[in-house]
């Protein structure tokens, strides 16, 4: 009975404490009978009152149990223990486990700032990655070599990298700072406008061009120590490469008279590079003239080896002829 109750209430229930109250008078007459003086010589048992056995029987049969469960928690106590004990080791793993975390989250996020960073880059006129470019005059090749204007170079590069630093607007700031830059070499005598484009060369490495032409620190800190020669050199070296790239494109012709170019020739050479080929049907389509002229137009820039004749018939057609 005893053991029922403590499973359902606390020491200090009122029928808890009345159930050890009798308990504890039922060890009283117990011992009290054991002690009486006078003893028949008889079985103590037998001279009992029935109840009175009933109720030891049933004492003794609740101290057990007492003691089963008494035993029971004190092994849960010791479980308890042992694992308290092992917290911490395992707070120490755990922590080792935030900060493990926290170093891949620092990791990531500058991963994926690089990221962003090569996406803004990717943006960068992208569409002029393969520079498109009107043949107005033909490419005179001079009999000597002419020396590149360095000054005009150095003067450039300068300008462009200081516009970087100062970062004068909330955004476009590379985009300005490259047209003003072309603007620059323009009115120095080198104008690249219809030949090539800056990210043509910047986006083939862009991790280059941001290390090379920004700097880390505050600009009026910074300002009197700039080192300008690793930047120089890239922009220097990809000015010169653009305009090897170039050279290569432009075909070698003759200087005459009968080389020059119209603008249906122009217009003949742009629908070729923007699908491959053209045919007299689709050229009838970008022009009014007549069939017999349009073969003339074909026939010049196949003579003068921008263009060259493929199949014949009303197969033919026409693709940029091969340096």
């Amino acid at each position: 009975m005893l053991v029922i109750l403590t499973t359902k209430y606390t020491a200090q229930h009122p029928e808890v404490i009345k159930t050890k109250s009798e308990i504890e008078d039922l060890k009283q007459q117990i011992a009290s009978t054991k002690k009486s003086p006078g003893g028949t010589g008889e079985d103590e048992s037998s001279t009992m009152n029935p109840g009175l056995m009933e109720k030891i029987a049933e004492t003794e049969a609740e101290i057990d149990a007492l003691k089963t469960r008494s035993d029971e928690l004190l092994k849960q106590q010791q479980k308890a223990k042992e694992v308290r004990g092992g917290m911490p080791k395992e707070q120490e793993e755990w922590t080792k486990l935030q900060r493990d975390r926290n170093v891949y989250q620092s990791i990531y996020d500058d991963l994926l700032k690089k990221l962003e960073n090569a996406k803004v880059s990717k943006d960068l006129e992208l569409t002029d990655k393969v520079s498109n470019f009107k043949v107005v005059d033909p490419a005179i090749l001079p009999f000597s070599p002419i020396k590149p204007n360095r000054v005009a170079l150095i003067l450039a590069g300068i300008f462009h990298k200081q516009i970087v630093l100062i970062h004068p607007f909330m955004d476009g700031n590379g985009r300005s700072t490259r047209l003003a830059t072309k603007v620059l070499l323009a009115e120095m005598g080198l104008n690249t406008f219809n030949l090539f484009s800056f990210e043509n060369y910047y986006n083939n490495n862009v991790t280059r061009y941001f290390q090379t032409v920004g700097e880390f620190g505050n600009y009026y800190d910074i300002a009197e120590r700039i080192d300008f020669t690793a930047w120089l050199e890239y922009f220097t070296e990809g000015i010169i490469d653009e305009l090897l790239r170039v050279q290569k494109l432009f075909p070698k012709i003759p200087v005459n008279q009968d080389a020059k170019l119209e603008d249906y020739h122009m217009t003949i050479l742009d629908f070729i590079r923007k699908n491959g080929s053209i045919t007299n049907r689709e050229y009838a389509k970008l022009i009014d003239r007549a069939k017999s002229t349009r073969a003339l137009d074909f026939q010049k820039l196949v003579e003068v080896g921008l263009i060259e004749r493929k199949r014949k018939g009303r197969a033919t057609y026409y693709i940029l002829k091969n340096k």
